[in-house]
């Protein structure tokens, strides 16, 4: 998608020494999906200590068994 905005040029470089990146699109790239994962890290944090998950449920023996049933 293509877009124009006008962006802080000090910020802009300091992103991209920062990020060790070298064009304006991969540094808002990689700005964008760090973004992104942060707020999704959030949210899953917000979940924590709500009992959605049994405390007896074991992810290892779950994955075994579904290894197991794939072959």
């Amino acid at each position: 998608m293509r877009i124009r905005i006008v962006l802080d040029g000090r910020l802009l470089r300091e992103a991209m020494r920062l990020a060790g990146t070298t064009t304006r699109r991969e540094t808002v790239d990689l700005a964008l999906r760090e973004f992104v994962a942060r707020r999704r890290q959030r949210e899953l944090l917000a979940l924590a200590g709500r009992d959605l998950i049994a405390p007896d449920y074991d992810v290892r023996a779950a994955r075994r068994a579904m290894a197991r049933r794939r072959g």
